[in-house]
């Protein structure tokens, strides 16, 4: 959760620029993270689906760092807060690869 508010923290200092758009799109694709999160916990017998929806969500999750390295090139944002969500990131996409490794293998 805390990654999708940062970053909605970052869109929204520069939306009224000629890239507002796309970053108010990327503010939907990261939300997505958390959401997905949650529906894993709500169905936790399925998982074949569970391992699909935590795909999608690395791939949010790769969409929005993509856009902030943007941000970044375009110095919207600042190296240091750059490294910042880029750290949480890198941390929420450990997370995704450890639950999706132990859903795939319940015993291992």
């Amino acid at each position: 959760m805390k990654f999708a508010y940062d970053v909605y923290q970052i869109v929204s200092t520069f939306l009224t620029s000629k890239f507002g758009p796309i970053f108010t799109a990327k503010e939907n694709t990261v939300i997505s993270f958390p959401l997905m999160s949650h529906r894993r916990r709500s169905r936790p017998s399925v998982q074949k689906g569970v391992c699909a929806v935590l795909f999608l969500a690395k791939g949010s999750l790769r969409e929005a760092m993509t856009q902030l390295e943007l941000s970044k090139m375009f110095e919207y944002i600042d190296e240091e807060t750059f490294i910042q969500i880029k750290d949480q990131a890198n941390r929420l996409h450990k997370m995704l690869n450890k639950l999706i490794s132990r859903l795939k293998n319940p015993g291992g």
